[in-house]
């Protein structure tokens, strides 16, 4: 039975919209047999963001020593059963029930495509929703998330939903303290084709809790540092002129 997995990293203290994703989850409508494996990784062994979510058959619960978004998601990767992979943080949503249908339709529809991405909604406290900034939906041109990337975020990197294994083969998400969910669109991109969806696909929960609104992240040297980190690695892969294939059925 093909599987797509969403992966979820969460923290003690970050669980306060879990459950809402949880039922967010529930309710989403997969085409023909496939069916949906939720990796829940706990960066960190108390168990109580666990707790937040009953036990069922399509979530797969972990927890590790605490080290950051990051590391919580490669451990999650090893139990990550699925063709497809897709990351959705714990305090977002996916705007709709047919969000993950819509990029397994254009996985199964472009074999030779690695990954989708989607535009993404802000979600405000007073209930406002945005739309972010997004390239042109359809196939998307050679390096324009990379040099999108290098003036503003071009798209959110949790709109990802790529092939397993290419997340596999570029390393997964590179150990940074911020910008790690970006950086794996961009190796993806740098190696394989992408489609731009045309409708929303997530709903991105502005909050003061959330650790991108903290001093930490918004600090300028940092954010300079660890983006020249992923902006090099990206174009290193571009300049080794290596392309994904996906492997024959």
């Amino acid at each position: 039975m093909p599987t797509i997995t969403v992966l979820t990293p969460v923290f003690e203290g970050g669980h306060a919209y879990l459950h809402e994703l949880y039922e967010c989850l529930s309710g989403q409508k997969l085409p023909g047999d496939w069916r949906l494996e939720w990796v829940l990784q706990e960066d960190g062994q108390t168990g109580k963001p666990l707790e937040a979510v009953p036990d069922a058959p399509w979530i797969s619960k972990g927890a590790g020593r605490w080290g950051g978004a990051a590391r919580a998601r490669t451990m999650g990767l090893g139990r990550a059963t699925g063709s497809l992979l897709r990351c959705v943080d714990a305090d977002d949503l996916l705007p709709d029930q047919d969000t993950l249908a819509r990029d397994i339709d254009v996985l199964q529809s472009n074999p030779s495509y690695g990954w989708t991405v989607a535009p993404f909604l802000d979600l405000y406290p007073d209930g406002r929703l945005e739309p972010g900034p997004h390239p042109a939906p359809g196939p998307l041109p050679e390096r324009v998330l990379l040099d999108g990337a290098k003036r503003r975020i071009p798209v959110m990197g949790t709109t990802l939903t790529a092939r397993t294994d290419l997340v596999r083969l570029v390393g997964g998400w590179p150990a940074l303290p911020g910008y790690e969910d970006l950086a794996v669109a961009l190796f993806c991109e740098a190696v394989s084709r992408g489609w731009m969806q045309e409708q929303p696909g997530e709903v991105y929960r502005r909050h003061p809790a959330q650790q991108t609104a903290g001093a930490a992240h918004k600090d300028e040297d940092e954010r300079r540092l660890r983006q020249g980190i992923v902006i090099d690695r990206a174009e290193a892969l571009h300049a080794s002129g290596w392309r994904w294939s996906p492997p024959a059925d």
